[in-house]
């Protein structure tokens, strides 16, 4: 999967692991919206760990947060 379709699955992953977390706001009790929820956030923790070990870090506040510093700068490609 390229770096493009990687982070629309993400959102699409992370929008389902929040509207359960909505849904489970409200439906507490539901043990197939716990189960779903427990789905999506382990899909999207796995996704997100191969898309930083792919492309490196997705937010700032990442651990290793220094790795855009090893790529290459705008002008360092020859054009």
């Amino acid at each position: 999967m390229n770096r493009e379709k990687m982070l629309i699955r993400l959102s699409a992953v992370q929008f389902a692991m929040w509207e359960m977390r909505v849904y489970l706001d409200t439906h507490n009790g539901c043990p197939e919206a716990h189960k779903l929820y427990e789905k999506y956030t382990a899909e999207f923790n796995a996704l997100k760990k191969e898309f930083e070990e792919k492309f490196g870090p997705i937010t700032l506040g990442e651990n290793n947060s220094d790795e855009w510093l090893k790529d290459p700068w705008p002008w360092d490609n020859d054009c």
